[in-house]
């Protein structure tokens, strides 16, 4: 892989609505110039969820671009061509996948959905953001580990070993 232009990556999920939409900010933050990440969904919701973008908020995350995505607008001859796909729901890793024309990396990175865990509006603010907070986390250590990655000297091989023992919970080597 070269970096003559940034590593593009697109993470999925089934709504689209938290933990891609958080893999997208934290990787356009972290990435240093180096990654563009997107996010999409393969049913995604309306928006994203409000507790995700307060999080990302409290994080000093700009939200104004992010918006729920289906994945189709990453897929087909004019989309723009895809280093990496990286699931992060399990659902999203068992449904049938949109092709993607630039053969990319691709790697299973599941963390159990902050939205399923809601507890709703009844809920006090802290208790509500707390599923959510540790998705931003989980994801933060994930995507801090693959942008430190020496993807210009590591092979295809190489890297997809990386980005599995990521998606494991291990540590790149």
């Amino acid at each position: 892989m070269s970096e003559a232009r940034p590593y593009h990556v697109l993470f999925l999920c089934t709504g689209n609505s938290a933990r891609s939409i958080f893999a997208e900010a934290l990787i356009n933050a972290m990435g240093r110039g180096r990654f563009r990440g997107f996010s999409a969904g393969s049913h995604p919701e309306d928006q994203p969820h409000p507790v995700t973008l307060a999080v990302l908020e409290e994080s000093l995350h700009d939200v104004s671009g992010l918006r729920s995505k289906h994945w189709s607008e990453f897929s087909g001859e004019h989309a723009v061509p895809l280093d990496f796909v990286f699931t992060v729901c399990d659902r999203a890793a068992a449904e049938p996948c949109a092709v993607w024309p630039s053969q990319p990396i691709t790697a299973h990175w599941g963390i159990q959905d902050p939205v399923a865990l809601d507890l709703g509006e009844a809920a006090d603010r802290d208790e509500r953001m707390k599923p959510f907070r540790a998705t931003f986390l989980a994801l933060q250590q994930r995507i801090a580990l693959f942008t430190n990655l020496p993807l210009a000297s590591l092979d295809r091989l190489a890297i997809q070993a990386e980005v599995d023992r990521i998606g494991e919970g291990g540590t790149a080597q």
